[in-house]
């Protein structure tokens, strides 16, 4: 077992059990897939369309690619693992590149794919973030003595505290984000930097002191629950409740023991969790996701809602799904209640076929980032004319700051590249990355290349 919270010489120690053949399995995490294996047979990578599985900082790779070249290396089979593929990979499988190969049913025969609902949340609308139809449900799982499961994948109170009579709201002054309001602790909280502030008592920029916390997030969702249905026992599970050492664990403990009605939390118990008494999973908001401007969104809020359904009905008794949403036709949530992921997949990649998006070209991404922005201005505007001198069959982009463009302190700006094929894009990168460092420009910033970008 591999994994980041053991310390160098627990490591080093499974390391060499693996080399010398002792250890005949490794389980771990990303870092695990770099483990010398006396007599490698077989490569498994569950969940393989995990985002978590490509390192964004330091030295960048995809642990799932580097997967599949160390058993093209050996000459042994890798077994991508996935109940919603990524595209790429799907692709790969459609056009003869994998071999597919199907999991008809669960690993508990009796256990049948939990029946999906979509509630249309434009009227009525929910009230304080739940509708009548998914507290009638809780309700009626409560009677029964069943679990149930509320999603949102926002930790906090509240995303934003809101001025009533300027429209302020709390910014993150090393982000450009706004402070998520977090009650309990009478804190705002940045969650991409991890600053914090008191709450203030009035508007610092009218002065106004009706200062509202707007949307909700865990902890809210908690509070209302406690107060719409004061007899159940309620946990909450988010990043902030489990900071604890093993509290993961006694967690766990407490839902099998029955000990816990409702579980209310974020993407930490959308996988890897089996609870035979948990048969109601509630989502609570996703629409975001469905108009982002990020392309791949998306696909990650499919996967997302098909693993936390997945909580659901997974013992004798049937699972149940409600999904609040203000567009119930839209095409994934269609897709979300066959559990049809091969229809939902094609429509995505005819959508990527006309845009030219992955996995139809191939793409690398510039980042740079100082403290002040001018020099990344330079940087990037020098990088680009360099560039621009080599094309042939590249694709060079303007550069762009991105959706976020500060964080940490940093001010941030892309440059996207894109090409046909992967030889054309390889050749490019060989030639232009080699002049990027000889550039002046290029000690006033922080830059990498991020080649198959997952983040823009």
């Amino acid at each position: 077992m591999l994994h980041s919270q053991m310390n160098e010489s627990e490591r080093l120690h499974g390391w060499l059990r693996a080399q010398n053949g002792e250890a005949r399995i490794v389980i771990g995490t990303r870092l695990s897939v770099f483990t010398p294996l006396a007599h490698p047979a077989v490569i498994i990578v569950d969940e393989e369309h995990d985002a978590s599985y490509k390192q964004q900082d330091g030295m960048r790779y995809s642990a799932r690619d580097v997967a599949i070249m160390r058993g093209k290396m050996a000459d042994i089979p890798v077994l991508l693992g996935s109940a919603t593929p990524s595209l790429e990979s799907w692709h790969n499988a459609q056009v003869g590149r994998y071999d597919l190969l199907r999991l008809a049913q669960r690993a508990v025969d009796s256990a049948a794919l939990p029946r999906i609902h979509t509630i249309d949340t434009r009227r009525p609308q929910p009230e304080n973030g739940i509708s009548a139809a998914l507290l009638s449900a809780i309700e009626h799982r409560l009677q029964r003595g069943e679990q149930s499961l509320l999603f949102i994948n926002r930790r906090g109170y509240s995303p934003v505290l809101l001025c009533s009579a300027c429209a302020w709201v709390a910014p993150c002054t090393r982000c450009s984000a706004r402070l998520v309001v977090h009650l309990r602790q009478r804190r705002l909280r940045c969650h991409h930097c991890g600053s914090e502030q008191r709450i203030p008592l009035q508007c610092p920029s009218c002065g106004n002191p009706d200062l509202h916390p707007t949307g909700h997030g865990t902890q809210r969702l908690e509070e209302v629950l406690a107060e719409r249905l004061p007899q159940a026992r309620i946990l909450r599970v988010d990043r902030d409740s489990m900071r604890r050492k093993n509290a993961i664990r006694e967690m766990t403990a407490q839902v099998h023991a029955n000990e816990v009605d409702i579980l209310v939390g974020t993407q930490m118990l959308a996988k890897g969790h089996d609870f035979p008494n948990l048969t109601l999973v509630g989502v609570i908001d996703t629409d975001n996701a469905l108009f982002s401007p990020d392309f791949r969104a998306a696909e990650r809020l499919f996967a997302q809602l098909m693993q936390v359904a997945g909580r659901a009905g997974r013992a004798e008794k049937p699972g149940e799904v409600l999904i609040q949403t203000n567009f119930p036709d839209h095409l994934l949530f269609h897709a979300l209640q066959r559990h049809d992921f091969a229809e939902f997949a094609i429509s995505l990649l005819e959508e990527r076929r006309l845009a030219h998006f992955p996995p139809y070209c191939h793409e690398a991404l510039l980042r740079a980032e100082a403290a002040d922005y001018e020099p990344v201005r330079a940087f990037m505007a020098r990088a680009k004319s360099v560039a621009e001198n080599l094309a042939e069959n590249v694709t060079i982009y303007d550069p762009l700051r991105p959706q976020m463009e500060r964080l940490k302190g940093m001010e941030r700006e892309h440059l996207l590249i894109q090409a046909d094929s992967r030889q054309t894009l390889q050749q490019f990168l060989q030639t232009w990355v080699p002049l990027l460092r000889e550039m002046p420009q290029g000690t006033k910033v922080r830059w990498a290349i991020d080649v198959d970008p997952l983040e823009y």
